[in-house]
């Protein structure tokens, strides 16, 4: 029996090749095979950790969750428009490893789509995802950074459509969408709201 060291490596080294094989061949390329290759392991030491592709595709769910929780965000103080700004600039492909975990989380919706548990795990991701936005919209209100009787519920699901649509235009256009274009237009979004 390997000693509990051994197999925590062994998953952390899982787990590199599981989001390797994500973020270069999505949701669909991820197959107990390819992460095998992609480690120089056999298929049968993985289906030590996973028994099936479902398995496979929850852990993998749980990496994105990881990555995503674990990753460097933009910090300003005091909460209103410029807060909003920074949450949703951190959503944004703005840098090669954004580009990959925007990757990973769009290939991951079709899967979503099809499996009712992925489908619940998803709409309580973009629960919280709302969620975390809408204090900053609320306070923004407050401040009178936007419109009276603005409908905080109304510009945070506005600005989480707006942020995911023009991601999904980063990732298939990337050349007409760089970085600079992708805060232009958030800028001018942003403005709208005013």
């Amino acid at each position: 029996m390997p000693a509990r060291g051994d197999h925590d490596a062994r998953r952390r080294d899982v787990s590199e090749a599981v989001w390797r094989v994500l973020a270069d061949r999505g949701f669909t390329g991820l197959t107990l095979r390819a992460v095998a290759t992609e480690m120089g392991a056999t298929t049968g030491l993985l289906t030590h950790y996973f028994p099936s592709k479902k398995a496979l595709v929850a852990y993998a769910l749980d990496i994105a969750d990881e990555r995503t929780a674990g990753r460097a965000r933009r910090r300003p103080g005091g909460g209103g428009l410029a807060a909003l700004r920074a949450a949703l600039l951190d959503v944004l492909p703005l840098t090669p490893e954004a580009t990959a975990m925007n990757r990973v989380w769009v290939g991951s919706w079709d899967g979503s789509l099809a499996d009712p548990g992925l489908y619940a795990r998803e709409t309580r991701r973009y629960e919280s995802w709302r969620s975390r936005l809408r204090p900053y919209v609320t306070t923004a209100a407050e401040r009178g950074e936007l419109p009276s009787g603005t409908d905080v519920d109304a510009v945070v699901a506005t600005a989480a459509a707006f942020t995911h649509g023009l991601v999904l235009q980063a990732l298939f256009d990337p050349e007409r969408f760089p970085p600079e274009r992708q805060t232009e237009l958030l800028d001018g979004f942003l403005r709208t709201l005013q």
